[in-house]
């Protein structure tokens, strides 16, 4: 079970914090994700990373969002600096097999096999 916390209605410019706890599996033994869903679009890989480390981006996010994990508190986190109105979205955390991130398209949602229920990002300009 993935749970994500965090978001909330902030201004343009300012930042979150995004949160995901994973219980029921352990999050060294996955590929873990951020997508978001902006209303209207199909869901959107951000960043990816894994227990060793290996990170990727989606190249309009790169910059501005950090993915990060506690690996002992099975917690996965996205930063997110300079928000703008065109981040308001529906932020969700997934869970891949491992190999997911070292493949040539770790942000491929369909190989994602667990998703949280997400987590609402609303900015205001």
């Amino acid at each position: 079970r993935l749970v994500e916390s965090g978001g909330g209605s902030v201004e343009a410019g300012g930042s979150l914090k995004l949160t995901c706890v994973a219980s029921g599996f352990i999050y060294g033994d996955y590929c873990m994700a951020w997508f978001r869903r902006i209303p209207g679009q199909s869901r959107m890989g951000l960043a990816a990373t894994n227990r060793g480390g290996t990170t990727t981006y989606e190249d309009s996010v790169k910059g501005r969002f950090t993915i990060s994990a506690d690996v002992d508190k099975n917690t996965l986190y996205l930063e997110i600096n300079n928000l703008t109105p065109e981040d308001t979205a529906k932020y969700y955390c997934a869970a891949a097999p491992p190999i997911l991130c070292i493949s040539a398209r770790p942000l491929h949602g369909p190989e994602y096999k667990y998703f949280g229920q997400g987590t609402q990002v609303t900015v205001s300009s």
